[in-house]
């Protein structure tokens, strides 16, 4: 049995197609023809420019425009003309080939993006490696390996799932993908999980280990690859892929019923999303509000700020889409860790706690004002159900500033003011959370930011990962202290982090009196099934016996014993 992460849940059972990652070599002698070398460059990004919208029409219509957003951005990347004029440069002053040239600059690119400081800038190294390999293959002609034409039952095996290649492969046939590489925030992750194709990533040597044509098991809910299974095991897991196909359909029921816990006590299950496309995903699978709108995809890969006009109909388009559900979008969260050159943000030592979120944002308060007079307009338009969220709070008077600048854009359009709250993310504001709760009209806890702060773990560092416990007593009675303020100042509290779809910590939630859950909208039915499960007094009883624990290993013990 090989181990990895459990990135997108189901069972997959098939057979093994190895994509392995081949080196690409060429002759990098000098060329004599510059002119000649550099017009063999741009017809390559031309024909890659045409391959890649094909590719993106295509993902737009099997998988979602979400996904096919990923792969359109390889276009945006390689469309750059500083990134391009880097590539001539060389090919005229170095007198490297186009190959040698366009690998030089896309290797520098991809090294920018791995020294980021949050994961998710990571995770772009992986489109430049794409954007890479598939620039070579075209400069020297060579065939990429053909994913269109898979036998039924087929199990995916490869170093890692590029946004080109999930475009490319044929997803009816494929019923499992395992890679040697990738996170829960990776494309990989992304994508598999957008399939609903079972996924386990960064399982060591999978391409090595596991041989060509051999059946295999994808356990994609324990992170679990099985090689060669006994009879027994085949049947085990066939019946557990059955009972997994029953729990989906099960959760149909609780499409348009009302979220609420086992004795009528009424919450709500919002989605998380990051563009204005995804409120088409949250409202089909029946999200009651969006929690979490990211606006920073707004302005990233571009070559200048968006406007207030573009702001204001990407506001409005989710709003019209959630048709007067609560729509919460929080204003522009970026810093050094994000690569945006029109913004001439200073690489950090470390972004995670530097000049980023409502920090830039009120230092560069011209460029906030639009941002602001967007969200204005498009709530007066839209019918008043626009919140406002404010990221990376940790004083009292950020949150009273952003309220000046709010009501003046509000006075200024002749519009009524938002409701405006803060995202609870930093100890400063979880430890204020009561004085914090009087200048807001809501609160929306992120647990992935609020965890790593409170425990003093980069979350993208493996190295510290056993402290990045959002079961650690000290993050639970952070949680419990920040809704108990939020409840005793009457304001509703949410949760947009990843802990509002854990099953085991539901309980938790609800004894704590969490007002609404923010998820991914693939997990709508399942938060609400799970909130469904518990009466708030099974709920206080749970919640009773993990704050006398002392170790996050206790406490996720004592839940899974809870939650059966």
């Amino acid at each position: 049995m090989l181990k990895g992460i459990a990135a997108s849940e189901g069972i997959g059972i098939g057979k093994v197609r190895i994509i392995s990652q081949q080196k690409i070599t060429y002759d990098t002698k000098p060329v004599i023809g510059v002119h000649k070398e550099i017009d063999r460059l741009h017809d390559a990004i031309d024909t890659f420019i045409d391959k890649t919208n094909q590719l993106a029409d295509e993902m737009e219509k099997s998988v979602n425009p979400k996904e096919a957003k990923i792969i359109r951005g390889h276009v945006t990347m390689l469309s750059d003309p500083f990134m391009v004029s880097q590539m001539d440069e060389l090919i005229k002053n170095d007198n490297k080939c186009a190959e040698a040239a366009a690998e030089t600059v896309l290797d520098m690119f991809k090294n920018m993006f791995q020294q980021a400081g949050d994961e998710l800038t990571r995770q772009r190294a992986t489109d430049v490696e794409d954007i890479k390999t598939r620039l070579l293959r075209i400069l020297l002609g060579i065939e990429e390996a053909d994913l269109k034409h898979l036998p039924p039952g087929t199990v995916l095996v490869t170093n890692d799932l590029t946004p080109s290649m999930t475009a490319e492969m044929d997803h009816e046939n494929v019923v499992g993908i395992v890679t040697e590489s990738g996170g829960m925030t990776s494309h990989s992750a992304i994508l598999s999980r957008a399939l609903e194709i079972p996924a386990v990533l960064s399982v060591l040597n999978a391409t090595a280990t596991l041989k060509e044509g051999s059946n295999i098991i994808v356990d994609g809910i324990n992170g679990e690859v099985i090689d060669a299974p006994t009879m027994d095991q085949q049947e085990a897991y066939e019946q557990r892929r059955e009972d997994y196909f029953e729990e989906k359909k099960r959760l149909q029921a609780y499409v348009g019923k009302r979220t609420e816990t086992a004795d009528g006590m009424s919450k709500e299950v919002f989605c998380n999303i990051g563009n204005p496309k995804d409120g088409i995903a949250a409202r089909d699978r029946d999200g009651e509000g969006i929690g979490l709108f990211r606006t920073e995809f707004l302005f990233m890969d571009r070559n200048s700020m968006p406007g207030e006009d573009e702001q204001y109909e990407a506001y409005k388009k989710v709003c019209d889409t959630m048709e007067g559900k609560t729509v919460i979008i929080r204003t522009l969260d970026v810093g050094g860790d994000k690569e945006i050159p029109y913004m001439n943000l200073i690489k950090e030592d470390n972004p995670f706690l530097g000049y980023r979120a409502i920090r830039y944002c009120l230092q560069n308060e011209d460029a906030y004002m639009l941002q602001l007079r967007a969200l204005v307009r498009a709530n007066h338009d839209t019918g008043g159900n626009l919140w406002i969220m404010v990221p990376m709070v940790a004083s009292i008077s950020e949150i009273m500033q952003v309220r000046k600048l709010v009501a003046k854009a509000a006075e200024d359009l002749s519009m009524p003011i938002p409701k405006v709250g803060t995202m609870i993310e930093t100890p400063a504001a979880f430890i204020m959370a009561d004085v914090l709760a009087r200048h807001c009209d809501f609160f929306s806890i992120g647990t992935n930011d609020l965890t790593q702060y409170i425990m003093a773990a980069d979350r993208g560092n493996a190295s510290v990962a056993y402290l990045y416990k959002t079961y650690d007593p000290a993050v639970l009675r952070a949680l419990r202290s920040i809704i108990s303020a939020g409840k005793k100042a009457g304001i509703p509290v949410g949760m947009c982090g990843e802990a509002a779809a854990d099953p085991m910590l539901i309980p938790l939630l609800i004894s704590f009196g969490l007002d609404e859950f923010s998820v991914g909208p693939t997990s709508v039915l399942h938060t609400r099934a799970e909130i469904n499960r518990w009466t708030k007094a099974q709920a206080d009883e749970v919640a009773k016996g993990v704050l006398q624990l002392e170790t996050a290993e206790e406490v996720k013990m004592f839940l899974k014993e809870a939650i059966k």
